[in-house]
């Protein structure tokens, strides 16, 4: 059965339901499931996302290895 399909069926049998608090339920997942494809970025984020992309296209950029040492001296000495 296509997804398509399963949403049909799902439409159908939903309709039909009167119960109020299992519909806030299937709601409440619905509603999860939309929200977890939707994400939006503060300004803060939004900025910081721009400043990391000039800072690569300008070349600034640290190797993982680099980072990982600097990482591994600073936890060394704490």
């Amino acid at each position: 059965m296509s997804s398509l399909e399963i949403r049909d069926k799902l439409i159908e049998k939903i309709f039909l339901i009167e119960d109020k608090l299992f519909l806030k339920a299937l709601k409440t997942i619905v509603d999860t499931k939309l929200a977890s494809t939707n994400y939006e970025l503060s300004d803060f984020q939004t900025d910081r996302i721009r400043k990391g992309r000039e800072q690569l296209m300008n070349g600034n950029t640290i190797s993982n290895d680099t980072v990982q040492k600097k990482v591994d001296k600073w936890l060394s000495t704490k």
